[in-house]
């Protein structure tokens, strides 16, 4: 990892001094294919202060200097919301014994440098700790091979998160509503879950 960056792993209420910081990030990096977010940062703040409320939760921030550049994000499934619990619990699973992770922003800049790895490293010494999870988990996009923003070159991120352990489950599948650029409201977009053991 580069040198001058700091990274550090928050949780609950000590989140709350980053959130407008976390919110500008967030909409800033999500506008970038594949989420193509057009959000606000009032509504960011909102849902980032779900993480604060949560003393299980995790929030690992990365730091240049004094400049929030990255983030990454994880929770308890338990208090996930019932979009995210629905395909588990039909499929039998326990949302008490998973551990979600939620998003990862990263400026383009600071990419390549190992904080992807860090990420996730950070928030599994997370959830072990919490020793109660049998299993952790992450939703990504599907978007179709021809989408019309999809940029040239564009690599999806399956063979790194196969490295980190994690299995996609095409049964395990849900819906998420937001704004996507050129649209006027929320429409629902398909999303899967990959998942990794614990135990």
């Amino acid at each position: 990892m580069s040198e001058g960056l700091r990274v550090r792993r928050l949780s609950g209420g000590d989140i709350d001094a980053f959130l407008p910081e976390l919110a500008r990030l967030r909409i800033q990096v999500f506008r970038e294919y594949p989420y193509l977010y057009d959000g606000s940062v009032a509504y960011e703040e909102k849902y980032l202060k779900a993480y604060a409320n949560v003393p299980e939760s995790v929030m690992v921030l990365v730091w240049d200097g004094a400049r929030v550049v990255g983030a990454s994000s994880g929770l308890p499934m338990e208090v996930e919301t019932p979009e995210a619990m629905a395909p588990f619990i039909a499929h039998g699973y326990d949302p008490k014994r998973i551990f979600y992770y939620g998003e990862s922003v990263l400026l383009p800049e600071y990419r390549g440098r190992g904080l992807g790895n860090r990420f996730f490293e950070e928030r599994e010494t997370h959830a072990r700790g919490l020793a109660r999870f049998d299993i952790a988990c992450f939703c990504a996009i599907e978007r179709p091979a021809d989408h019309p923003r999809r940029p040239a070159g564009y690599a999806p991120l399956d063979a790194f998160w196969n490295r980190r352990g994690f299995v996609k489950h095409p049964e395990l599948r849900t819906r998420f509503s937001w704004r996507e650029l050129g649209e006027d409201a929320e429409t629902p977009k398909p999303m899967v879950f990959w998942l990794k053991r614990l135990d």
